[in-house]
């Protein structure tokens, strides 16, 4: 039978994403303190694949508690660069320096999906995408920054692809959704052999 999907998010990306794809989906932020937990996990060694997964449950479990009777999606997205997890820029001056670390590199997203039902998790995914930046001048990225920052704000990475955050890249190696944050395939094909979805 159908069940309706509950997104412990406040992302309109991720929101939007699923309900575009036919989904009944309503959401509910699950308000964690993202960088405490992470700069905790990457002080004990954790890979930022298990960041983004471990941040992704705990969103999952945090919605699931206050609602055990739905099935609930928890994600997270992690930026790896030289082994670390980065977070979102909190100014356009450290936004500025993300982006020249980054420039003529490549990086790998990884977006982390924990689905609950009853209050248990029941199946996780990490998507990765590898994408090389294009070497640009800082004038011009000051200007992106200038032109940007008001939508970029809250991506990791201080980039959309969507957006003029395409114009920072030379190649993009994966799948177009889990840039966006949420990879949608292996979700909906999962949901479907559950039979939580019409097939």
């Amino acid at each position: 039978m159908p069940r309706p999907l509950l997104l412990a998010s406040s992302s309109e990306t991720r929101l939007t994403m699923l309900r575009a794809a036919g989904l009944s989906v309503t959401s509910q932020s699950p308000r964690i303190d993202e960088e405490t937990v992470r700069a905790a996990l990457e002080a004990e060694g954790a890979h930022p694949r298990d960041i983004a997964d471990a941040l992704a449950e705990m969103k999952a479990r945090k919605i699931a508690d206050r609602n055990p009777a739905d099935l609930v999606l928890g994600c997270d997205q992690v930026l790896e660069f030289d082994r670390k997890a980065w977070g979102k820029a909190e100014t356009p001056e450290e936004a500025r320096a993300q982006l020249q670390k980054l420039r003529g590199q490549t990086h790998r997203l990884l977006s982390a999906l924990v689905l609950y039902d009853a209050g248990q998790p029941i199946w996780r995914h990490v998507g990765r995408v590898d994408l090389t930046m294009r070497v640009f001048s800082d004038d011009w990225l000051d200007g992106y920054l200038a032109r940007n920052w008001d939508s970029i704000r809250h991506s990791v990475g201080a980039y959309k692809l969507e957006e003029e955050g395409i114009r920072l890249f030379s190649a993009v190696e994966g799948d177009y959704f889990t840039v966006l944050g949420l990879p949608l395939l292996p979700l909906l094909t999962y949901l479907e052999t559950r039979k939580f979805i019409d097939t």
